[in-house]
């Protein structure tokens, strides 16, 4: 059987960005990415920007034509930057090309975020419209990273003294040294009081840690008190260390809607140090902590926290080494949760028990929209209890990924029931698991009826040979708002290949690149042969998906 490789993952913060331009690497060569994937990564970015979020309450929310526009050039940019490293000095694998890839494609989207929309020709901009926006939002994070001393930080800051009253400050993407940290303190004394939202994230690159946890003691002390409902420090290897000097701000927070720590080198005891600090959760909606080094201990100091949040509806924990005793914890304080709309748990080691453990809570999301569990090694037995709990639950799914979790034909039926009864999916990523021809063609003929908002569908790397791929590819062809298909990576027959080229001629755009499928690839010994594929294909096709069983 062939042996897979685990994806590799950069710090790339927007959630469904992230997953987009980490397709499935080999060990042999991270860079250049694939076309499909590039392709990949201006989607998502272009739903990114499309999609509400606090900064299209801030700035204004884009059209879908500009955000295309936009997406565009973000990731032409993003490329070239990361190609012009890997030329210059090569690493072999490309992996630092990928991180400044993911990096620079994240950094580009949050500037246009915080652009908002262009005035468009004849459009007219009014005085109360520029005013408003003045008077509640100052933010620094603008071009390129730098560090900012006393005399810039006077120039910079000086707005929020003398104009307007602001109600949400940016000082992301600016490090600030003692003197600036210093000249930041009177101003933030003077105006904390009318604060509601806070970014302090990547505020101190670079700096020495004394030097940086003085700064940190210094912008915790001058906003105690102050009555926010957003606060972000991500991006600032924070470890215990820097959470408690963080601990003025921290304890004085009561009504925290969304807090954000993700990046932040957040250890068992740092994570206890945040249970411990912040006094309430009881209005906190959105916690995201993804890419810490967290482990079980630090999982059950968090779930803590995720127990005492009862409106909770977004929770990210991706990335953060969790296990099995850590990951049960987790599923049963998120069972408390009852308005949760977005779930992410990728890329853990949760493990079987704790899949089984969320499988219990499942029922209790009815407004689930979108639920990541790629990558934390459910298995067969907890891939079913999951896909039981959803088919009765969960009935406006929209995102549903399991990649990487060693799945197998035994629970593709299980899975393709679930599927079928989800009428909203938008998105479905079984990569990277084993669930072979018969596996594709139950999922494919779960699509089949109905499922009219279904975009991508994504079962590259799963040993699927010819039948498998031409019935998925007759199947998401008939979606009239279909945009790509992911088959890459597969043990699909030259014949195969010419086939689904030919289902996909009017439509290239949506058949991904195939340029890794092994048409010599062995499957284990019991598998049919390839001239069985017809026969295997016109068996599963009359199986009736049942959704009551």
């Amino acid at each position: 059987m062939r042996r897979k490789v685990k994806k590799e993952r950069g710090n790339f913060d927007m959630d469904s960005t992230a997953q987009t331009f980490n397709h499935r690497l080999t060990s042999i060569k991270l860079w250049p990415p694939s076309q499909s994937t590039r392709l990949l990564l201006v989607e998502r970015m272009t739903k990114n920007l499309i999609t509400p979020s606090i900064f299209s309450r801030k700035y204004g929310l884009l059209d879908k034509e500009e955000a295309e526009q936009d997406s565009k050039k973000i990731e032409n940019i993003a490329f070239a930057t990361a190609n012009q490293h890997f030329e210059k000095e090569p690493d072999g694998d490309g992996g630092s090309a990928v991180q400044i890839y993911a990096k620079e494609s994240s950094r580009l989207m949050l500037e246009v975020l915080k652009r908002g929309p262009r005035v468009k020709d004849g459009e007219m901009i009014t005085s109360e419209k520029v005013g408003a926006a003045h008077e509640t939002v100052f933010d620094i994070s603008g071009g390129h990273r730098s560090f900012i001393d006393a005399e810039e930080a006077e120039e910079l800051l000086k707005p929020l003294s003398v104009q307007g009253k602001y109600t949400k400050i940016c000082f992301s993407n600016r490090s600030f040294g003692l003197g600036a940290a210093r000249v930041a303190e009177p101003i933030l004394l003077s105006i904390k009081d009318q604060l509601t939202e806070v970014n302090l994230s990547d505020f101190i690159a670079g700096r020495p840690e004394a030097e940086a946890l003085e700064v940190m003691n210094i912008f915790s002390a001058a906003l105690e008190g102050c009555v926010l409902r957003f606060l972000d420090l991500s991006n600032n290897a924070m470890g215990e260390k820097g959470v408690r000097a963080f601990g003025s701000l921290l304890r004085s927070q009561h009504n925290l809607e969304e807090l954000y720590l993700m990046n932040d080198g957040i250890s068992e005891e740092a994570a206890r140090a945040i249970s411990e600090l912040i006094p309430s959760t009881e209005k906190l909606k959105i916690l995201h902590f993804h890419n810490n080094m967290t482990g079980d201990e630090g999982a059950v100091a968090i779930a803590k926290m995720v127990g005492h949040s009862p409106v909770l509806e977004d929770f990210r924990c991706s990335s953060t080494r969790v296990g099995s005793e850590g990951g049960v914890a987790l599923a049963e304080a998120l069972a408390t949760c009852t308005n949760l709309k977005k779930l992410d748990l990728r890329d853990n080691m949760f493990g079987v028990e704790a899949g089984l453990a969320l499988s219990k809570a499942i029922p209790a999301f009815s407004d689930l929209t979108e639920v990541y569990l790629s990558y934390i090694n459910l298995e067969d037995e907890g891939t079913e209890a999951l896909a039981h709990a959803l088919k009765d639950s969960a009935p406006s799914l929209e995102v549903l990924e399991m990649a990487g979790n060693d799945i197998t034909t035994k629970s593709a039926a299980a899975l393709a029931t679930t599927i079928a009864a989800k009428q909203f999916l938008t998105i479905l990523n079984l990569s990277e698991n084993e669930l072979k021809d018969e596996g594709a063609i139950l999922i494919g003929k779960a699509l089949e009826d109905g499922h009219d908002q279904l975009k991508e569908v994504d079962m590259s790397t799963n040993m699927i040979r010819r039948a498998g791929a031409r019935f998925l590819a007759q199947v998401v062809l008939r979606k009239s708002g279909f945009k790509l298909l992911n088959i890459n990576g597969n043990y699909i027959s030259d014949e195969g290949i010419d086939e689904v080229k030919d289902i996909f001629k009017n439509s290239p755009s949506m058949l991904g690149l195939l340029d890794e499928n092994d048409p010599d690839g062995e499957d284990d010994a019991d598998e049919e042969d390839a001239d069985n594929d017809d026969e295997l294909e016109s068996r599963l096709k009359g199986l009736e998906i049942k959704q009551d069983e």
